[in-house]
């Protein structure tokens, strides 16, 4: 029996006099005989290396994101071991017999590719030692990811809160403008972020260890058992305690999935957390657009005698795709908060760094303090999706009458603020004795040069209409992929009359714009096509210029460049007969490169890459044949190189494969050839018989998409069993 069992049996399922509950709002109450905040990563990165090089039995990493080439310490001097993490944990887990490192990430989306590590060190075994083992997670619903942020060892010590083992994250509390160890790993500089991390000991550490076991065994199948006691205490001996034996609630958020029940912990205990505030809720987040918090917050606003609410963002979200989304619901959920701010007790800033030119600092942290009396700090945003789509995992602690715990609480959040507005921890104390307010307390300490700032409310026009598909970034519960093609292709989705009309008009006047930029503006003269065509003529004269064409396709295909691309590129440089054949030749072998690839890999390395979804609909289609190829090559179910893996890992046999990619892709191909022929005449000389003649040719293609479409209609209403 695992120790999470036994305690659920054996602990109280309240604590006393407080706001926690196990089993509502908590998965469990863990006692810690030590708890330590740890306010941004320098402090955090230390205590992680400190703490694992003293491990013995198990090391667990659980986190969204993890990067092997991120210095732990800056300007520390000589050190023994690596400082490095990937490393680091190869080495401290080769020098100690017995232990084992288990490293559970997110199997991230595509969309996050170029912000990642591509290859971690971990998924290279000729690189690490054999007891440390790496996994990519992706059992959760469709549009979900795994949030948590947990590192345990030795099931004696864990760190819970906001920070991965990532790059983009180490920064010191003074946030300087420019310091010269904020460096990724590629070598550019990146701005300031806050964040924050806890740090406990004894029963907490266990249950957490039992969490992540769980999380490991549904990932990988695999059961992974608790570690023996470690003889030498793994708790770095420098790091002090902010409190000593304090009950710690464990809260969750888990989607349902695949049988699994949806557990909204970390939202129970959000809203139960507002509803007891006396005199103030301090909040620090980086987004803030959960419905249910708002709502909780609104009604806190609106009686006569509640709490103050002050609320720390960042200024910005970190990029324009955040911005545009997240940002434009934050502005909803601050909009309605100001309308309900009836007794002006409503504090929005966001911290203020000099000398930051269009960065900011980001406010990565994700916490709460009431009262003095209770705390939380976690991995949860006070986001929709952090309620119930995404895995999360939040401690939080409560004063149960204790004066020493409350007066940790409040040094912690007087920490915290003396940060932002550049004061002592003591002046932050002083103010809120005398003043009795926070709002006024930091009225009081604003105005020096890195301080907190009143967040402004940036409208924009077009924020009231927008889609709902802005709102599916950030959704309350998992949506279903039913969901998902009624909200992107509904039954009716025929344009009305005039939209089509004006589809047509746009497309048009988008090639004849194209076509005078290129003839009367310095676009023609920015990108020459006769140097282009030198340059063409380069690889068509050369003896090995077909080889080098088609050889070129099987590179392209392992870096998942799109094969559309590359198939435009042969056509113009060799033109539409030569192109059209030479595409089709380096299609076939990058085809046949990629389906052996995925033999040499097998299902499950597959599985990973590919996704679940289309290795299910490549297993399906294998039993079809002829016809199940030719679906995939000629409907958009995946990109060409994932579709040639997933064929090579599965059923479908290389006779089948090979003549439904020659049968599939070939007028497609002439297809593409001709159109940038005939695109080319037309930018390079505009006329009413090119672009004529143009036109007629997309009007050809689209024809003939829509008749194969429908008689692969006809003939495959079987493959989707």
């Amino acid at each position: 029996m695992e120790f999470a069992d036994t305690f659920e049996m054996d602990s109280p399922k309240r604590a006393d006099k407080g706001v926690l509950c196990q089993g509502r709002n908590c998965w469990l109450i863990a006692r810690s005989s030590r708890m330590a905040f740890l306010i941004d990563a320098k402090a955090y990165f230390k205590a992680f290396y400190e703490t694992v090089k003293r491990a013995e039995r198990s090391i667990f990493i659980v986190g969204w994101d993890i990067d092997s080439r991120i210095p732990l310490l800056r300007n520390h001097g000589e050190q023994k071991l690596p400082i490095k993490l990937g490393r680091f944990l190869n080495t401290v887990v080769r020098k100690k017999k017995g232990l084992h490192a288990h490293i559970l990430t997110w199997d991230f989306a595509m969309v996050f590719a170029l912000g990642r590590e591509l290859f971690p060190i971990f998924r290279l075994p000729w690189k690490t030692c054999r007891r440390l083992h790496f996994y990519l997670d992706g059992e959760h619903p469709i549009g979900a990811c795994h949030h948590q942020k947990i590192v345990v060892v030795d099931d004696a010590v864990a760190f819970v809160g906001g920070m991965d083992l990532s790059k983009k994250r180490w920064d010191t509390r003074e946030h300087k403008a420019h310091d010269d160890r904020r460096i990724q790993p590629v070598g550019l500089a990146y701005p300031p972020v806050h964040d924050v991390q806890m740090a406990v000991d004894g029963a907490a550490a266990a249950a957490l260890g039992d969490l992540v076991r769980k999380r490991w065994k549904k990932a990988t199948g695999r059961e992974l058992y608790a570690s023996g006691q470690n003889k030498n205490y793994p708790w770095p001996p420098y790091l002090q305690s902010d409190m000593e034996n304090v009950d710690v609630a464990i809260a969750r958020t888990q989607p349902s999935y695949r049988g699994q029940q949806a557990v909204r912990e970390v939202e129970s205990l959000y809203l139960d957390a507002i509803k007891m505030a006396r005199r103030f809720i301090y909040i620090e987040n980086q987004y803030l657009t959960s419905h249910t918090v708002a709502n909780a917050l609104k009604e806190r606003l609106q009686e006569k005698e509640g709490p103050e609410i002050v609320l720390v963002l960042p200024e910005k979200c970190d990029g324009w795709l955040e911005q545009t989304t997240m940002g434009t619901l934050r502005f909803r959920v601050l909009q309605s908060l100001r309308q309900s701010d009836r007794f002006k007790r409503l504090a929005v800033y966001f911290p203020h760094v000099p000398g930051l030119g269009e960065d900011r600092l980001n406010v990565h942290a994700k916490l709460m303090v009431i009262d003095d009396k209770f705390v939380r700090v976690g991995s949860a945003n006070l986001s929709n999706r952090s309620m119930g789509v995404d895995t999360e995992c939040d401690l939080a602690l409560e004063w149960q009458g204790n004066p020493q715990t409350a007066g940790a609480i409040a040094d912690f959040r007087n920490r915290l603020l003396a940060e932002h507005l550049e004061v002592e921890p003591k002046d932050i104390s002083a103010k809120m004795e005398r003043l009795d307010s926070l709002v006024k307390a930091i009225e009081v300490l604003q105005g020096g040069d890195r301080t907190l700032k009143p967040l402004a409310m940036i409208s924009s026009e077009w924020v009231e209409e927008l889609s709902t598909a802005t709102e599916l970034v950030d959704p309350e519960e998992p949506i279903e992929p039913e969901s998902l093609v009624e909200e992107f292709i509904p039954e009716k989705s025929q344009r009305p009359y005039k939209k089509r009309i004006w589809g047509v008009a746009v497309f048009i006047l988008a090639i004849l714009g194209l076509a005078a930029a290129w003839r009367w503006t310095s676009l023609g003269a920015w990108l020459d096509f006769k140097s282009l065509k030198s340059w063409g003529d380069v690889i068509r004269n050369h003896p090995a210029g077909p080889v080098f064409v088609v050889g070129f396709y099987g590179i392209a295909s392992l870096a998942i460049i799109p094969i559309t691309v590359i198939i435009v590129a042969t056509a113009f440089i060799f033109g539409p007969l030569q192109g059209a054949a030479y595409a089709l030749l380096g299609c076939v072998f990058a085809a046949t490169l990629t389906y052996y690839l995925g033999c040499l890999l097998g299902r499950h390395t597959v599985r990973r890459l590919a996704g679940t979804r289309v290795n299910r609909l490549s297993r399906r289609l294998g039993r079809h044949g002829l016809i199940a190829i030719l679906t995939v090559r000629l409907l958009p179910l995946a990109p060409f190189t994932i579709v040639n893996m997933v064929a090579g890992a599965s059923h479908i046999r290389f006779r089948d494969f090979l003549l439904g990619t020659v049968l599939g892709m070939g007028p497609g191909i002439a297809a593409i050839t001709v159109f940038e022929h005939q695109l080319e005449k037309t930018i390079y000389n505009p006329s009413a018989g090119t672009l004529s003649l143009l036109f007629l040719i997309v009007g050809l293609i689209i024809f003939g998409v829509v008749t194969t479409r429908r008689w692969l209609g006809k003939k495959s209403q079987g493959v989707s069993d």
